[in-house]
């Protein structure tokens, strides 16, 4: 029984750290967005996507490609770690 409780606090805690992650996440992704003056339907023409794929990235709803996340990277002037990577000090 402790085994299974044990297990349960584990997965529990590995689900926690992912959804702070992604909540840590969207918001780098969308301060860098309204940094560059951008509006979601701005951003989304610049890369060749849809607006309600912006915000589905900003909501952390959709997993963009490795070519779009480096697309949004080049419009918004920001590197690949600067917005879709975990930082150390993300996790204060």
């Amino acid at each position: 029984m402790y085994n299974i409780l044990y297990n349960m606090q584990y997965i529990y805690c590995i689900f926690l750290k992912e959804v702070i992650l992604i909540s840590t996440l969207r918001k780098k992704f969308k301060i860098a967005r309204v940094e560059n003056n951008l509006t979601q339907a701005e951003l989304a023409e610049k890369v060749g996507v849809t607006r309600q794929t912006i915000g589905l990235i900003e909501k952390g709803k959709y997993n963009p490609t490795l070519n779009l996340c480096i697309a949004i990277a080049l419009a918004l002037n920001k590197t690949l770690d600067d917005l879709f990577w975990e930082n150390s000090d993300d996790n204060r």
